[in-house]
């Protein structure tokens, strides 16, 4: 018999997001992790913030969870995007092209949402694993996939340790090195960009009044993010090379390179709590689906944080594939087979290599300082600039109104 409806290799936001919309259906659910919750929630987890689209903060508030996050999500009013230097940085010659969105131009359209939350990745976590256990889902943590053995009728996940678990479907939630990917023998396509994102919190003299500041240097994309408490998170793109010496610098060292490119438009800033250095790449799998296996968030793809859209993409995945499967259930088909994961699938690669692409694209048209590129992608952002529809769509877009949109994305139970 069966232990479970799925199976979910991952405890992260997408694999504990789409196990909450799978149990609200009323399908069981066993969600496997590495990771004891513990460390999961704890202060310091990874440094990084997340920019959450308004139609994935949608479906944490379908499925209860936004109350638990809304005390800590700052609202992002308006976007700032500029080419060149950053602003309040010295420096002579003309300003720098701009291109500014602001969430009331799509209000009428979003009910008056903001054009994005900004969240701590520890926040989020803490969030849902208290509304995992809030659901009565069974977690096993610490625990490590082994290996996946495909049947027609179930898939057995053997844990490091021996245990045997048994369901119509597993679910590839656990991150870029799957092992589910690996064990159904989806292979991956990507490359590196010999970049690294320096990620660190620093608080703020000024408020930043919910803007959030992109700024496209020739090193790559330098992102202030507004958080709560009049601080904010910054995603600090170099080669890999500069990211690795910016990691081993005392901390004068380090806020002196950062006031350089911060500049003094939100006054004094200081550094609070540690700062991170990660290699940034490229990774799609080959395919989203294989015979009662399923991929979703990381385990599906891992993109450049150039447009902040890769756990967007991610909790995408996990409503997509919290319908198709209940749907499936509800039809009295057999949801882990094939023939109903190719649903998801073709629901979700056209968009997730679109998304991939595009940020790949921006980030060599903005990671580049040759004269014409410049002229030219300073010339398209003031066109946008001034194209009212155009800017409008962009934030619907980035907001993940635009398409075929699964019903927890539009804020509507399953």
């Amino acid at each position: 018999m069966p232990d479970a409806d799925v199976i979910i290799a991952g405890a992260g936001m997408a694999g504990a997001t789409v196990a909450l919309a799978l149990t609200g259906a009323g399908l069981k659910v066993v969600l496997i992790d590495p990771q004891p919750f513990a460390e999961q929630v704890a202060e310091a987890f990874d440094g990084r913030a997340s920019a959450i689209s308004f139609s994935a903060f949608r479906q944490w508030r379908a499925l209860g969870v936004a109350p638990l996050l809304e005390p800590r999500a700052q609202r992002i009013e308006q976007i700032l995007v500029t080419d060149g230097r950053p602003p309040g940085a010295s420096a002579r010659g003309p300003a720098p092209p701009w291109l500014r969105f602001d969430a009331e131009e799509i209000a009428d359209r979003t009910d008056g949402e903001p054009l994005g939350y900004m969240l701590e990745n520890r926040h989020i976590r803490a969030a849902l694993a208290r509304a995992v256990g809030a659901s009565g889902i069974e977690v096993l943590a610490p625990a490590k996939v082994a290996s996946v053995e495909v049947t027609p009728a179930v898939a057995r996940v053997t844990l490091e340790g021996g245990r045997v678990l048994a369901a119509p479907l597993v679910v590839g939630a656990d991150g870029r090195g799957s092992r589910v990917r690996s064990e159904a023998g989806i292979g991956v396509t990507g490359w590196d960009y010999r970049q690294a994102g320096v990620v660190a919190t620093v608080a703020l003299e000024r408020d930043h009044e919910g803007v959030a500041y992109e700024h496209f240097l020739p090193s790559g994309p330098f992102a202030i993010l507004p958080l709560t408490e009049r601080r904010a998170s910054l995603v600090w793109t170099e080669s890999a090379a500069r990211g690795a010496a910016l990691k081993a610098v005392g901390p004068e060292a380090f806020e002196a390179h950062l006031r350089r490119r911060f500049g003094d438009f939100l006054g004094k800033i200081e550094v609070v709590g540690p700062r991170f250095v990660y290699p940034l790449s490229l990774q799609l799998a080959d395919k989203l689906t294989a015979p009662r296996t399923a991929l979703i968030g990381d385990a599906a793809h891992a993109i450049h944080p150039i447009a902040g859209q890769g756990l967007n993409m991610g909790l995408k995945d996990a409503a997509a594939l919290a319908q198709v499967l209940i749907e499936a259930v509800r039809l009295g088909e057999d949801f882990g087979s094939l023939a109903v994961l190719e649903r998801y699938g073709r629901w979700r690669g056209v968009d997730n290599v679109g998304v991939a692409l595009a940020t790949d694209l921006f980030t060599r048209l903005f990671s580049n300082n040759h004269p014409i590129v410049r002229a030219a992608r300073g010339a398209g952002m003031a066109l946008v600039n001034h194209i009212g529809p155009a800017r409008r769509f962009f934030m619907a877009e980035a907001g993940g109104a635009v398409g075929d949109l699964p019903r927890l994305l539009k804020g509507e139970a399953l």
